[in-house]
């Protein structure tokens, strides 16, 4: 796992220019060939292609202001920024895939069918190829760094991906003679990408409205807790998603005879058994309240009713 900021937006940058020369080189070649061999699959593809070079772009401004260090205006730090570049990012998505299924319906229904060329086939082959890599570098880098942005990125490759399967299945449907094949192609993609991008979106809107973390994680985190010696007992926990990074509040409850210190270092040691638990916490904010019960008699506690 990369912590560094200087490390986690350099390896950033590096994959996604990757993709988007990728992509540029990708756009020429199934717009161009669409066009030229009267494809309506593959000009839809060639589109989606560039799409990514845009959606590509945004994720590298939101990484590059998320870096950015808290200053007076924002206290808890600039990591939202990438949350937004990755709502943004699934907004597009969503608007491509239904751009992609209007085209392809307008087609179908006027009837204005041609045969694609066969070499057409070809370029949607080498597509699958590429976008797939592209999706596997890309999601590598996003679950390293802990970005929704990139996954989104990610995910835009990979329905571009699927979208070239499917343009492949219809050139070659349209060759042997299923004229009808082509546009239905483009219009299954534009379902698939529709679907991808509205679940990218409801998980941009979770995370900028502070979603909280895996319920999982935390009871595992609660439960190990417990045994940490001098808390009575443990009153609240809970986290919020902060872009890449992630905030614990817990509110613990010990004996109120113990010196200020040593509930300091309890806090201590609770704040870092979360950061050990649960990746990149940024902040943990310990509460500490009194037990108003000595520790050592099993009496209810009535501070947390435990």
């Amino acid at each position: 796992m990369i912590v560094d900021e200087k490390d986690r937006l350099r390896l950033g940058n590096k994959i996604i220019m990757i993709t988007i020369l990728l992509n540029v080189l990708l756009t020429i070649m199934k717009v161009g060939a669409g066009y030229l061999g009267k494809s309506t699959a593959t000009i839809a593809d060639g589109l989606h292609s560039a799409s990514d070079i845009i959606t590509s772009v945004g994720v590298i401004v939101g990484m590059l202001l998320a870096s950015k260090p808290r200053d007076e205006k924002h206290q808890y730090g600039h990591e939202k920024a990438e949350s937004i570049a990755g709502f943004l990012l699934a907004l597009v998505l969503t608007f491509t895939g239904l751009k992609i299924g209007y085209e392809s319906l307008t087609i179908m229904i006027s009837g204005t069918f041609a045969v694609p060329e066969l070499y057409t086939a070809a370029i949607a082959a080498v597509s699958i190829a590429i976008k797939e890599y592209q999706f596997r570098i890309t999601s590598a880098a996003a679950k390293k760094l802990n970005s929704n942005a990139m996954m989104g990125d990610a995910w835009h490759h990979r329905s571009d991906a699927l979208s070239s399967v499917a343009a492949l299945l219809g050139i070659l449907g349209a060759r042997m003679g299923y004229v009808f094949l082509d546009p239905l192609a483009g219009a299954i993609v534009s379902l698939i990408v529709v679907k991808i991008g509205i679940q990218l979106l409801l998980a941009g809107i979770d995370e900028l409205m502070d979603g909280a973390l895996d319920e999982a994680q935390m009871n595992t985190v609660h439960s190990k807790l417990k045994d940490i010696d001098g808390i009575g007992c443990i009153t609240e926990i809970r986290g919020r998603k902060h872009g890449s990074k992630a905030y614990v509040d817990v509110k613990i409850c010990v004996d109120p005879h113990i010196s200020v210190y040593k509930g300091h270092n309890i806090g201590e040691e609770v704040e870092a058994l979360i950061k050990e638990n649960i990746e990149n916490v940024k902040d943990v904010i310990v509460h500490v309240d009194p037990c108003t019960r000595e520790l050592e008699v099993m009496s209810p506690c009535k501070t947390c009713n435990k």
